[in-house]
């Protein structure tokens, strides 16, 4: 009669000749490189990630701004209301269009009631009307937004044109 512990030792057995086996083939020496592909990989996947992402954050609608002398830079960091006056006269707060000037007293008080710290950025089209563009710095005054930022591009002087 068989005990219970001689199955046991004839697996073992077959399990230490397999593993002799394969110890044959195994390399002795432990490779210590690091592979480093799988990580550029990954990095310029986020890169291409932010190239294609970061046009987009911009607030506001594109716009063709007007040009002058006199341009102080201010960045875009998300920090203000930015309501935008299209050529064709369309207002816009942020990315959302209003169906007329009526409509920019409520918008800009829902915003600046929810976010109290934000400034106000007007960026009106270059071809757009002046009266448009006016009614809504009247619209503002009278929702008591006095600080208001017009948006503006540099005046690039034509190289060779006054004989430099």
């Amino acid at each position: 009669m068989q005990s219970h512990s001689e199955p046991a030792r004839e697996r073992w057995r077959a399990v230490r000749a397999i593993i002799a086996r394969n110890s044959e083939t195994v390399p002795s020496e432990v490779k210590a490189d690091i592979n480093v592909t799988p990580l550029v990989d990954v990095v310029l996947v986020l890169l291409i990630i932010f190239m294609v992402v970061t046009p987009l954050i911009a607030s506001g609608i594109a716009v063709d701004l007007p040009r002058t002398q006199h341009h102080s830079r201010k960045p875009d960091d998300g920090r203000d209301i930015v309501i935008s006056v299209t050529a064709e006269g369309r207002l816009y707060v942020g990315a959302r269009q209003l169906t007329g000037l009526p409509d920019l007293r409520g918008a800009v008080l829902r915003e600046t009631a929810k976010f109290p710290q934000k400034g106000v950025y007007l960026k009106a089209d270059a071809r757009a009307s002046f009266g448009t563009v006016r009614q809504a710095l009247d619209i503002l005054r009278g929702a008591d937004i006095n600080d208001v930022i017009l948006g503006t591009e540099a005046l690039e002087k034509a190289k060779g044109a006054q004989g430099e």
